[in-house]
């Protein structure tokens, strides 16, 4: 399945537009990052744990997204967006959204 962030993916022409898809996850805070990233606000630093969390979440987001199109058809999907959001105390929600469209190649560009 193609996925951009373009409304019209390079080398493609759309042919159907399916409508809008979305996948999302709501994922928690751990205990041990909680501390690793206590001590680097303190020194400072990339909190590398709540780094592979979101990126843990964004990947299950898309996964999630990506299996909605592909059960309207679509081989494609366009206009891709991510979004995020504190769902309470210690937990967070990665949205990720876009159009599913079925293209095909388009013979102009090639």
């Amino acid at each position: 399945m193609i996925l951009s962030t373009l409304e019209n993916p390079v080398g493609y022409r759309v042919i159907r537009h399916l409508g809008l898809v979305q996948g999302s996850t709501v994922r928690a805070k751990h205990l041990g990052r909680d501390i690793m990233a206590g001590l680097k606000e303190i020194v400072g630093g990339e909190l590398r744990g709540y780094t592979e969390l979101l990126n843990e979440a964004r990947e299950e987001a898309t996964a999630r997204m990506r299996s909605a199109a592909s059960d309207l058809g679509a081989n494609a999907i366009v206009s891709i967006r991510y979004g995020t959001a504190n769902i309470g105390s210690g937990a967070a929600e990665v949205l990720a959204y876009g159009t599913a469209v079925e293209v095909v190649p388009d013979p102009a560009t090639s």
